[in-house]
């Protein structure tokens, strides 16, 4: 019945929700086995160090910001 459904891949929307949701803690449990049965382990990793630069930029921004003599 589901057999169709189960060979789909994960969209590259779904990859970055769930790398947000991981990275915050919120992450269901069915969105966790999805990512797992569909999903490709390098998405995720590239994902999560993506994130992972950008947050870090974000808060360089921002600490360079408050530190300003604007």
């Amino acid at each position: 019945m589901s057999d169709n459904n189960d060979k789909e891949n994960v969209t590259f929307l779904q990859v970055i929700s769930s790398v947000g949701a991981a990275m915050f803690g919120v992450q269901t449990d069915k969105n966790r086995q999805r990512d797992f049965k569909k999903g490709k382990l390098w998405h995720y990793v590239v994902g999560g160090l993506l994130f992972a630069v950008v947050f870090i930029a974000i808060l360089v921004v921002i600490v360079k910001m408050a530190l300003s003599d604007v």
